[in-house]
């Protein structure tokens, strides 16, 4: 569900509250101030004063209005999903969370975002790829597969000064993807600071539906992983990147047939000498 707000007059306790909110629409409808402050780790009044700040008298206002715009959906049929699972063993408990994170991932992915995505990976001079801590292997995905379409993909996995190695040769036609689960980190942050200066276009792949970053990338692509308390999964981001890639395939389809078709012959040809 899109609630528009206005992130520029949020301080970031106020990020935290509508971040939550935007992740758990049908829960916040039976809950209190009190059980929503306990959720985002806030006072009881920053929750009260959030409800002025994007446009309602109170929580009482906010739920009239949400209740009036959600209807009958596939969310209440995942319910009914989620309620068979339930006290059931570790592999169906998990699998319950997954088609969580998956739903959550569709319901808000943007269409629009998507194909620009798109637009802009096909398009670009070249791709680089930044993708610290448990984003290595999204990364690593991403590469391994794009490469295949003909695509000029770089891994950046240098952290502090180090990093100006890779960025020194960035162009205004080049296309960095970040992934900034939680939060950015510093060499992101300059990633993104940089790209702008230079015209490098930007997209953040990220678990935050409402933060301050997320204003910072050209196109912001959101994935699911739980709340931070939570075993952050990777489910759903692994989900979205492999949409990517099928898309992206699906973008020029009939050289990317030869170019899987060419590998084919390579793999064929050389079984001998170098097995799989």
């Amino acid at each position: 569900m899109e609630f528009n707000w206005n992130i520029e007059t949020m301080s970031p306790k106020q990020y935290k509250i509508a971040d939550y909110i935007q992740k758990n629409t049908h829960r916040v409808l039976l809950s209190t101030e009190q059980e929503i402050a306990e959720a985002v780790k806030v006072s009881i009044a920053s929750v009260s004063r959030f409800w002025r700040i994007v446009g309602f008298k109170n929580l009482k206002d906010f739920k009239v209005h949400l209740s009036s715009q959600l209807e009958v959906s596939p969310a209440g049929k995942f319910k009914n999903v989620m309620r068979k699972v339930e006290d059931q063993e570790l592999q169906h408990h998990t699998l319950s969370l997954s088609i969580n994170h998956l739903y959550k991932t569709i319901e808000e992915l943007s269409e629009n975002s998507f194909q620009q995505t798109i637009e802009l990976l096909s398009n670009a001079n070249k791709v680089y790829i930044h993708c610290p801590g448990p984003s290595i292997g999204l990364g690593e995905l991403m590469t391994y597969r794009m490469a295949r379409f003909g695509i000029d993909i770089r891994l950046i996995n240098k952290g502090g000064s180090e990093l100006f190695e890779s960025i020194m040769h960035l162009r205004d036609d080049d296309v960095f993807v970040l992934f900034g689960f939680i939060r950015l980190l510093p060499e992101a942050k300059v990633l993104l600071d940089y790209s702008k200066e230079i015209g490098t276009k930007t997209i953040l792949i990220t678990d935050q539906l409402v933060s301050d970053f997320t204003r910072e990338a050209d196109v912001v692509l959101f994935a699911s992983r739980g709340e931070m308390r939570d075993f952050h999964s990777m489910i759903a981001p692994t989900y979205l990147i492999e949409n990517l890639i099928i898309a992206l395939g699906m973008k020029a389809k009939e050289d990317n047939v030869k170019r899987l078709n060419t590998l084919g012959m390579l793999r064929k040809r050389y079984s001998t000498d170098l097995p799989r």
